[in-house]
């Protein structure tokens, strides 16, 4: 993407002034024509009331009074901004395999503020961070809210829980360098107590790795890692202090143990059969697919220093998963948008857009998953994901049509987040 904003990402960090808090004075935004995702239709000239961040009313054909400040998106289509379920922000691709240990701990941290800022400019104004060291994104998340920088809405899940030498684990080091996950557990109850601690320190929903993965070693994307007790456990736990549950699932053996266990989104779900399909359609079970970024690690993996075992595991994965999201999605399973950003870059993750209609959804059901779905699985039904009363005011325009060219949302013109412009071009 080229956004001026993400020109100078940082350089709000070197004036030391927080950003000026939302205003509580009434704003309007108005545009040709508004996209209702909830019905699929569009409604003409819409004006859009926002008091204190929040959408007061939408009315077609209408007027800002005299004197109003009104954002003017005119030639433009409006949508609710983006929701990507599965993002890594203290990551990038450009740094895989052992690569990244070049760098102070700390290096992260600021990368995280970087990416926050390219996800917001991408038209993603609110992401689920699924996984990362050191709370990074949790502190991230704090400054973002507390004013003193631009990004998306995050919710965080701190540190992912898995097995001991698990994908989840630090399985790139010798014994002499061992340094274990912090979320590591070998029993039921260690792993509740891996999720009361990561809620304590910030979490707002946790990820448990139920089957290895690519971009670890010594794991195998389609083996099961925790038993279905220890699976059960976690989700339990997350659900008793109000959280929901994320499982890393590749294998089929380990999707079905994380949807009997009750977790709430399935991530990856590459190697889905028929029977995890039907689970999770008759339990509501949401997949969370990431099936565009295979491109990236195909093609740009090896010269940015990924391990050649990552790149066969995801050569040997990926058309398996994006044939098993066309037949979850015709199986009735309900679908969220998820990129894995980190994996691939954060400012291109719109283009996953035209794989999900390429492999079997409408484009108005590809935006859904970006929008009404994102916001029901994350417990925020309402108030993110959709332009109506009650919501943040979070929207994004393209210029064209996106229900005839969903594409056009990987090309985003316009950024707003709880009312204040972020950026227009």
């Amino acid at each position: 993407m080229r956004f001026a904003a993400i020109a100078s990402t940082l350089a709000f960090s070197l004036t030391g002034l927080a950003a000026a808090p939302a205003s509580a004075e009434t704003i309007y935004v108005s545009a040709d024509r508004m996209l209702d995702v909830e019905s699929g239709r569009y409604v003409t000239a819409p004006l859009i009331t926002v008091t204190d961040g929040k959408v007061v009313s939408v009315e077609a054909n209408g007027s800002a009074p005299a004197d109003a400040e009104v954002i003017d998106l005119s030639g433009h289509t409006l949508l609710p901004g983006l929701i990507d379920m599965h993002v890594h922000l203290d990551g990038r691709p450009e740094y895989g395999g052992y690569s990244g240990l070049q760098f102070t701990d700390r290096f992260w941290t600021v990368i995280g503020a970087v990416n926050a800022q390219k996800m917001l400019g991408a038209g993603f104004t609110t992401v689920r961070n699924l996984g990362a060291d050191d709370y990074n994104v949790v502190g991230l998340d704090q400054v973002i809210e507390e004013g003193w920088m631009q990004g998306p809405r995050i919710v965080a899940a701190a540190h992912a829980l898995g097995a001991t030498g698990g994908h989840c684990d630090n399985t790139f080091l010798p014994p002499s360098m061992n340094t274990p996950s912090p979320a590591i557990g070998d029993s039921p109850d260690e792993l509740r107590k891996r999720v009361r601690e990561q809620r304590k320190f910030g979490a707002e929903v946790i990820k448990a790795c139920a089957t290895g993965g690519v971009f670890s070693r010594n794991t195998a994307p389609g083996i099961q890692q925790l038993t279905l007790e220890e699976l059960t456990a976690i989700a339990d736990e997350a659900h008793f202090w109000g959280l929901k549950a994320a499982a890393h699932a590749h294998g089929a053996e380990g999707i079905k143990a994380a949807i009997r266990a009750g977790f709430d989104t399935i991530e990856h779900a590459s190697y889905a059969d028929d029977e995890a399909v039907k689970l999770a359609k008759e339990r509501g079970t949401f997949f969370s697919m990431d099936i565009f970024n295979t491109e990236y690690t195909l093609s740009q993996g090896a010269a940015n220093g990924v391990l050649e075992e990552n790149i066969a595991k995801e050569r040997a994965l990926s058309q398996a998963q994006r044939d098993n999201f066309r037949r979850a999605h015709e199986g009735g399973v309900r679908m969220v948008f998820a990129s894995d950003a980190g994996v691939m870059p954060h400012e291109d993750v719109g283009g996953q857009f035209r794989v999900m209609v390429e492999y079997g959804m409408t484009p108005l059901e590809a935006i859904q998953a970006a929008t009404i779905n994102a916001a029901e699985a994350l417990g925020q039904k309402g108030q993110v994901g959709v332009i109506k009363p009650g919501a943040w005011a979070d929207m994004i325009a393209v210029d064209g049509d996106p229900l005839a060219d969903v594409g056009e949302l990987a090309d985003v013109d316009a950024v707003i987040k709880g009312g204040e412009l972020f950026q227009q071009r």
